[in-house]
């Protein structure tokens, strides 16, 4: 594996830990089994935002021909391979590398043209390489230096380009479902995937933004419905969250 972990943004303990689990990615009633199910929601809001910005039918064939994505954090590639249906042209770094592994194997069985990198941002940015959108998904909560990381992934968005984001909020609200009740009571994730010190607040995760020269656009919720099992995009940002920001 490569060393990655001194003196940069990435976490070897956290690297590590979704790195155990890397063969379970696609395993949609494993320890991913919320990602999964959390997919569409994310794949939706990233979709329809960009389809706005840049004048596509959502509803088109390939909406998102044209655009290049990369996906920081990428995991197995849940949101890699959907995107590159829709037309995009993206790219995967992940600083596990049997997380790459894996995500390649499976596109490639699914007959899909990804360019998966063990990678981090910061050595991304450093090559030069700049993209239409940045996706910051359920990553920045794991990461050793929030701002560092996203000076990083700034420098990774064209200007005028898009940034999207995906995490937990700190709340007592999200200990209580996303810590305690997601990995003790559920047990949806394995104990010990979430530090709920790591959760991001809107507010900081903005200001983050806001320092990178960055306008945020909009915040939503994603919340859990019990009754349909399905997750939906609501107004409480209690818990988990999305944003959409875009490059001055």
């Amino acid at each position: 594996m490569i060393d990655f972990f001194s003196g940069t943004t990435a976490s070897a303990a956290e690297v590590s830990q979704f790195a155990a689990l890397a063969d379970q990615w696609w395993d949609s009633a494993g320890d991913f089994a919320p990602l999964h199910k959390l997919n569409p929601v994310r794949l939706t809001f990233i979709r329809d935002h960009l389809c706005a910005r840049f004048d596509r039918d959502p509803h088109a064939p390939d909406p998102l021909a044209g655009l290049s994505i990369c996906d920081i954090g990428c995991g197995g590639g849940l949101l890699c391979e959907p995107l590159t249906r829709l037309g995009a042209t993206v790219t995967g770094l992940d600083a596990a590398e049997r997380s790459i592994e894996v995500a390649r194997l499976h596109a490639a069985k699914m007959g899909l043209e990804i360019d998966y990198r063990v990678q981090l941002p910061e050595d991304e940015a450093a090559a030069g390489r700049t993209y239409d959108v940045v996706l910051n998904m359920e990553v920045i909560e794991h990461v050793t230096d929030r701002e560092a990381f996203m000076a990083a992934t700034r420098a990774l968005v064209r200007d005028g380009g898009i940034m999207f984001g995906a995490t937990l909020n700190r709340t007592m609200k999200s200990l209580a479902l996303a810590k305690i009740g997601a990995e003790y009571v559920m047990r949806w994730v394995p104990r010990g995937t979430h530090d709920w010190r790591m959760f991001v607040k809107p507010s900081e995760f903005s200001a983050l933004l806001r320092a990178t020269d960055f306008t945020v656009r909009e915040i939503k919720g994603v919340s859990y419905n019990p009754l349909f099992d399905d997750w939906r995009i609501t107004d409480d940002i209690d818990v988990n969250y999305l944003i959409f920001a875009e490059k001055n």
